[in-house]
């Protein structure tokens, strides 16, 4: 990684990767509810406190917060009020709210890649290689994870409990 990335920041930025790709699975898949759902969500829901509660820790260059931060705050509260809403069985307002959380995600993606002297923009010019290299681990991973996961879906409960 460049020098200019802390640790703090390249766990936001695994986090916000891993974010995006498992958020998209499950707003993707067709049957919601099932035990693989629940697994990706889970996944989801803890790469994006993650992603918030690192970004607090993330200043701009004068020390200060930004829009980006009002975000996290904003998101933090929908996705607990999405768990929240889940946990009381309200289908509806859960599935409102975890839409709203991970259309806010993509939001951030964008804004973060708009500006060019941001770190992620930064290292698509000055380092595309190991730019490429991370992309490929974070998609191998996700990819992983979520064949282990649908091979779940195939093996019947009883050999899970042995």
């Amino acid at each position: 990684m460049p020098s200019s990335w802390t640790v703090l920041i390249t766990l936001h930025a695994i986090a916000a990767s891993y974010s995006l790709i498992f958020g998209a699975v499950n707003l993707l898949r067709r049957t919601k509810g099932g035990r693989a759902h629940r697994i990706v969500g889970r996944i989801w829901a803890v790469s994006m406190y993650v992603v918030v509660l690192t970004s607090f820790g993330i200043r701009t260059i004068d020390g200060g917060f930004n829009w980006l931060h009002a975000l996290s705050v904003l998101t933090f509260c929908t996705l607990t009020a999405g768990l929240w809403a889940i946990w009381r069985r309200n289908v509806r307002a859960h599935r409102s709210f975890m839409t709203g959380s991970y259309f806010g995600l993509i939001g951030a993606f964008v804004g973060v890649l708009a500006v060019p002297s941001r770190r992620i923009p930064q290292l698509a010019i000055h380092e595309l290689p190991l730019l490429g290299l991370l992309v490929l681990v974070l998609l191998g991973t996700s990819a992983l994870t979520i064949i282990g996961i649908a091979q779940l879906r195939r093996t019947p409960t009883a050999q899970i409990a042995r």
